[in-house]
């Protein structure tokens, strides 16, 4: 008697959480030369505190307190 090949299948856990569909993001973006204005720092209010965002030469960004 010739053996037959056996097939397992394993069931994928489904997804519980939503996903969004192609080329939408669920957060809002912004271009950081939109915030800096060609300028390497920019001011930001927030809850009454000010931040400081600097474009530093390593093209990284930074915000402090």
């Amino acid at each position: 008697m010739p053996l037959r090949p056996v097939l397992h299948l394993v069931a994928r856990p489904q997804r519980t959480d939503p996903v969004p569909a192609p080329g939408l993001h669920p957060n809002p973006s912004i271009e950081s030369n939109a915030l800096l204005r060609g300028t390497r720092e920019v001011l930001i209010r927030h809850g009454g505190e000010t931040y400081r965002l600097r474009h530093t030469r390593n093209d990284k960004l930074i915000l402090t307190k």
